[in-house]
C-alpha cells in the first residue's frame, strides 16, 4: 500500500504579496513612465551651461587723456580698488584713447544680485577718490543668457537697390517684432550704415559770412530744445508756455539761422551741406555663399548683410525660443521684404541644443535597455536554479514518504536525487 504524495505551493502572504499579485506595480511603472516624458518635455534644453559666475565689466569714460594716462590714473587705481571686494576671483582692465574697461569676476556660486550690489556700493563709497578727469562710469552685469542663440543674416541679392543702409533700416524694424516674441531677451543689430542726418562744412562759405564752426555747433545746440517754462494764470485759464521745438527734419535744419552779419541772417544752407541719409562707414559686413552651399548654388559670391542676434531669457526652453523666431523671420520674409532681400540663419543653438539633448537621452536609454538585458539571465538562472532546487527537494519528500507494505516485513526505499 502506498500513501498518497503531498505537494505545497508557495504562496506570498501579508500585505506586500497581495500589493504584488494586484495592478498596482504595473500601474506605478506606466505612471512613472508618463512623468518622465513629461518632465523630459518640460524641462529647458539649453547649449550653455546654467552656472552661476556674475561677472561685470565697469565702463569708466575719461575724455582727454590718452590708453597710457588711463592705465596709471584710472585703470590700476579701480583694480585695486574692486579686487578688495570679498568674493571676488579676478580683476584685469583694457584701456583705450579716454575710456577703460574694468572687469570683475567672482567666484562660481556667487550671487548675482548681491555682487552687483557689492561693485556699485564699493564704486559709491570712493566718490571722493575718482580723479577729476572721470566724466562717467558705468556697471554692465554679463550672463551666460547674453548669448545670442539666434543669429539671422539679412542680405540682398541686389546691393544696387538695397545696400547695407537700406538693409539696416530693415533690421532695426525687424528687432521690434523679435523684441515682442515670448521668452527673448536683448535683440541687437551689427552691421550696415544706420541713418543720420550729416552737417559738411564748407569753409570759404564760413569765411565770407564771418562764422565759424563753432557757431554752427551752438546754434544747432539751442535751436534743437524743448523746455517747458511753465503757465501763466490768467481769468481762470491756464496758458503752458512752452518755448522751442526739436529739428524734425533735414529741411528744417537747413532753414536755421546760425548768425546774423550786418543785420542780415545767415542760414544753414549759405555755409554747409545736410544729407539726410547713411552714416559714415565704421566697418563692412558681408556674407558669401561658395561651391558647398546647397541651399542657394546658383547666387555663389559675396553680397552686403546686417546681422540680428536674438538671445533668450533665464530658464526658457532655447529649442521653442530658436522655433519661434525662426517662424517669425520665415512669415516676414514672405510678406514684407522685397523679393531682392532674403534671410539666412547662420547660429541655431536651439537646434544644437535639442541634438545634444536628444543624443544624451538615446544614450541613457541605450544604458537601461544594456542593464535590463544583462539582468534578465540572472534572474532567469536564479529561477531555473529554486526550481531545480524545489524538484530535488519534492522527489526527495516523494521518495521518503513512498513506503511500500509487506505482509511480512517492511521496507524503506531512499532515493536520492
Amino acid at each position: 500500500m502506498t500513501e498518497p504524495t503531498t505537494t505545497t505551493t508557495p504562496t506570498g502572504g501579508g500585505f506586500i504579496g497581495r500589493v504584488m499579485d494586484s495592478p498596482a506595480p504595473a500601474m506605478l511603472m506606466l505612471l512613472a513612465l508618463l512623468s518622465g516624458v513629461v518632465a523630459l518635455w518640460l524641462t529647458p534644453r539649453e547649449e550653455e551651461p546654467q552656472i552661476v559666475v556674475p561677472i561685470a565689466d565697469v565702463i569708466v569714460s575719461a575724455p582727454g587723456l590718452s590708453a597710457q594716462q588711463v592705465e596709471r590714473q584710472i585703470a590700476i587705481p579701480t583694480e585695486k580698488l574692486l579686487y578688495q571686494i570679498d568674493g571676488v576671483e579676478y580683476v584685469y582692465s583694457a584701456s583705450h584713447n579716454g575710456k577703460c574697461v574694468v572687469t570683475v569676476r567672482y567666484h562660481v556660486g556667487e550671487d548675482r544680485e548681491e555682487s552687483l550690489f557689492k561693485i556699485y556700493n564699493k564704486m559709491f563709497s570712493n566718490l571722493d577718490r575718482i580723479p577729476a578727469a572721470v566724466e562717467s562710469w558705468v556697471v554692465k552685469p554679463n550672463e551666460i543668457d547674453d548669448v545670442p542663440i539666434v543669429v539671422a543674416a539679412l542680405w540682398s541679392d541686389d546691393p544696387e537697390r538695397f545696400d547695407d543702409h537700406d538693409l539696416r533700416r530693415l533690421a532695426e524694424e525687424l528687432e521690434l517684432e523679435l523684441q515682442s516674441i515670448t521668452a527673448t531677451n536683448r535683440v541687437t543689430v551689427s552691421g550696415g550704415r544706420s541713418r543720420q542726418i550729416r552737417v559738411e562744412l564748407d569753409a570759404e562759405a564760413l569765411a565770407a559770412r564771418q562764422s565759424s564752426a563753432l557757431d554752427v555747433a551752438w546754434a544747432i545746440q539751442v535751436s534743437n530744445q524743448h523746455v517747458p517754462a511753465g503757465e501763466i494764470q490768467q481769468r481762470n485759464r491756464a496758458i503752458v508756455i512752452d518755448p522751442g521745438t526739436f529739428l524734425g527734419d533735414a529741411e528744417s535744419l537747413r532753414s536755421m539761422v546760425i548768425n546774423v552779419i550786418d543785420g542780415v541772417p545767415v542760414h544753414l544752407r549759405d555755409v554747409a551741406r545736410v544729407i539726410d541719409g547713411p552714416s559714415e562707414p565704421e566697418d563692412y559686413t558681408w556674407i558669401g555663399f561658395g561651391p558647398a552651399d546647397t541651399a542657394t548654388p546658383e547666387r555663389e559670391g559675396v553680397y552686403p548683410a546686417v546681422f540680428i542676434s536674438v538671445a533668450k531669457q533665464k530658464g526658457s526652453n532655447a529649442v521653442w525660443v530658436a522655433r519661434d523666431v525662426e517662424q517669425r523671420l520665415a512669415e516676414l520674409e514672405r510678406s514684407v521684404f522685397p523679393p531682392e532681400v532674403h534671410i539666412r540663419i547662420i547660429r541655431d543653438y536651439g537646434q544644437t541644443a535639442d541634438q545634444k539633448v536628444g543624443d544624451l537621452i538615446q544614450s541613457l536609454g541605450v544604458a537601461v535597455l544594456t542593464v535590463v538585458a544583462d539582468a534578465n539571465p540572472f534572474e532567469r538562472r536564479e529561477e531555473i536554479g529554486r526550481a531545480s532546487s524545489g524538484i530535488g527537494a519534492g522527489e526527495r519528500r516523494q521518495h521518503v514518504r513512498h513506503r511500500h507494505v509487506h505482509p511480512r516485513h517492511w521496507h524503506l526505499h531512499c532515493g536520492v536525487s
